[in-house]
């Protein structure tokens, strides 16, 4: 048993008062936001990728529907007499149904991009892929928070910006490891090490 000499309830109050969560808490609301504003961004381009879909596969259809009514309107087996006018009227088919055929490959081959960014929208998730500037600085902070929960503190060494003193805690056998004290780099198997 140990004998304090302080009342352990004012010992309590000092060391919770002595954690300074402000900063992970906006740390933690500015990675909160960052994904909303991910998400939000995401299911914009989502709906705009979905619409111009849409609106490709209407068009491909109008096309393919007048091309289908171009051929079978063309009547090739006209009386004698017409003969010169159904020529021209083949060759004003043909060249319709030619330009329609190259239309209707655009469409198609637009249609398949489209549906390739859409399918890499969805492969990227609610994140959108890959992180930079404050956001990575947010992954080091969550993780900062993480290695905190299992009663690990990690110190900056200071002006070099590096990071230095390791504290491992553990609660449960109360004891507590100081790694990196003479200022030299922490490797993380040594973190590890101490944590076991």
């Amino acid at each position: 048993m140990v004998l304090f000499d302080e009342d352990p309830t004012t010992l309590i109050r000092e060391t919770t008062n002595q954690f300074h969560i402000a900063p992970d808490r906006d740390s933690l609301s500015r990675v909160s936001q960052s994904l909303a504003s991910l998400h939000s961004t995401r299911q914009a381009a989502l709906s705009t990728q979905q619409r111009s879909l849409k609106n490709l596969s209407r068009r491909l259809n109008s096309l393919q529907a007048q091309r289908e009514y171009e051929e079978t309107h063309h009547n090739a087996g006209a009386h004698a007499s017409s003969i010169l006018a159904l020529d021209g009227e083949k060759f004003r088919t043909a060249k319709s149904a030619y330009d329609t055929e190259i239309e209707t490959e655009r469409l198609q081959s637009e249609l398949s991009s489209t549906n390739s960014q859409l399918e890499q929208l969805e492969r990227e998730g609610p994140e959108g892929g890959v992180r930079r500037g404050e956001e990575a600085e947010d992954e080091v902070v969550l993780k900062l928070c993480v290695l905190r929960g299992l009663g690990v503190e990690v110190e900056n060494m200071g002006e070099t910006g590096g990071w230095g003193r390791v504290v491992v805690r553990d609660l449960e056998r109360g004891d507590v490891r100081v790694l990196g004290s003479d200022g030299a780099r922490v490797a993380r198997e040594d973190v590890w090490a101490a944590m076991g």
